[in-house]
């Protein structure tokens, strides 16, 4: 008999491994009525991984509490991290993981992703075809939600908003007259300049220099020489913590102390801590108020427990984005993708960041962006 029920155990491990494998996702949670998945793609390794790794442990705590009250309609989320290591080309390569699941019948329910806007756009010429609702927790490009995507949101606000608010902070509370932009050689950073520049012009101010720098540059010497000569009041960058914290740095240590913003690519720890001492007193415009500003302990000390390391600022935007999928799935009562968009569009969603609404688009009725500065070696929030 004893011999009886190791054979049997053993072929239930299998049996349960090899569906595991199927996903390349694990987990130590029994099932009620069976497993969605939730594809979650984002920068996991390379220069931008700290930023996709937050993103990543926001869904997992949702995702776990969710399992833990019970599931979608009773069903275990599965939450699969897939690496798209910040390139287009990798985000597209990975659709294809997602697309087997599907054929084999997998209950596939979202992607949420991409970090960046670049990979975004790319995958969503795949995704848009597939039975998916796509969320993306921080992509902020304009025309993500003028391709007519039908099942594509955003729990962030886009580009145009974010250069309205930072073209108004710059001139109305720095008292901005001539603004350095300085921006990456990506869709997002070009995009965003481009936007924030046709505010400040509105607003009687003008951008001088415009600058653009590539993707993970590391020094700035020339950048430094012509924003000097072109004596700004202010500097506007827009890009990531990749650069930002050594951009800051190379200006500071050449004497310009101009206050500087950041966008919100830049709105993560790293930005503080590869800033050599300099990023006391630099503000970050961002998409999600900080974790200390809308979660408590307990929330902390979950996310800890789940991921073994503590929240970052994006950690908000990953959480969110699981908890709009879940609301969604809820108001639709089903797991068809179609269905849960259709529920998106129609509904108020209760998140940690209150209820959202969506706009045809895909898009958030009523988005925000909150502006902070670094003070104490710490991103504080600044109320204007």
């Amino acid at each position: 008999m004893r011999k009886y029920v190791l054979v049997t155990l053993t072929l239930v491990l299998i049996a349960s491994l090899s569906s595991l494998l199927s996903t390349g996702c694990s987990s130590d949670k029994v099932p009620n009525k069976g497993d969605v998945i939730v594809f979650v793609a984002v920068p996991l390794s390379g220069f931008m991984a700290n930023g996709g790794q937050t993103v990543l442990g926001g869904v997992r705590l949702a995702a776990e509490e969710i399992n833990r009250n019970g599931g979608l309609l009773g069903h275990r989320v599965i939450v699969c991290p897939l690496d798209d290591e910040a390139d287009s080309d990798v985000a597209v390569a990975q659709v294809e993981q997602i697309r087997q699941a599907l054929n084999t019948g997998e209950q596939v329910l979202a992607v949420i992703g991409h970090l960046n806007s670049g990979q975004t756009l790319a995958a969503m010429e795949l995704y848009k075809d597939m039975r998916l609702v796509v969320v993306t927790p921080t992509s902020s490009e304009q025309s993500l939600t003028e391709r007519g995507y039908d099942n594509f949101f955003r729990v962030n606000a886009n580009d145009s908003v974010q250069a309205a608010v930072d073209a108004r902070f710059l001139v109305e509370k720095l008292g901005a007259r001539r603004v350095a932009v300085i921006f990456n050689n990506t869709e997002y950073g070009r995009g965003l300049a481009a936007l924030l520049i046709q505010e400040l012009e509105q607003r009687g101010a003008e951008a001088v220099p415009q600058l653009e720098v590539e993707e993970g540059q590391g020094r700035y010497e020339s950048e430094v020489v012509q924003t000097k000569e072109a004596h700004p009041d202010t500097i506007f960058y827009a890009g990531y913590e990749i650069e930002a914290p050594y951009l800051r740095a190379a200006l500071v240590e050449a004497g310009v102390t101009v206050p500087m913003l950041a966008s919100d690519g830049a709105f993560l720890g790293a930005t503080i801590d590869e800033a050599a001492g300099t990023a006391e007193g630099m503000y970050v415009s961002a998409f999600a108020p900080s974790p200390r500003n809308v979660a408590d302990v307990r929330w902390f000390e979950a996310y800890q427990a789940v991921e073994h390391r503590n929240p970052d600022t994006y950690s908000v935007n990953g959480y969110v984005a699981m908890q709009v999928l879940a609301e969604g799935v809820r108001e639709a009562d089903s797991l068809n993708a179609a269905t849960v968009a259709d529920a998106l569009r129609q509904n108020s969603l209760k998140t940690i960041l209150d209820d959202l609404r969506y706009q045809p688009n895909g898009d958030l009725v009523d988005p925000q962006i909150w502006i902070y500065q670094v003070v104490d070696g710490e991103f504080q929030q600044i109320q204007w």
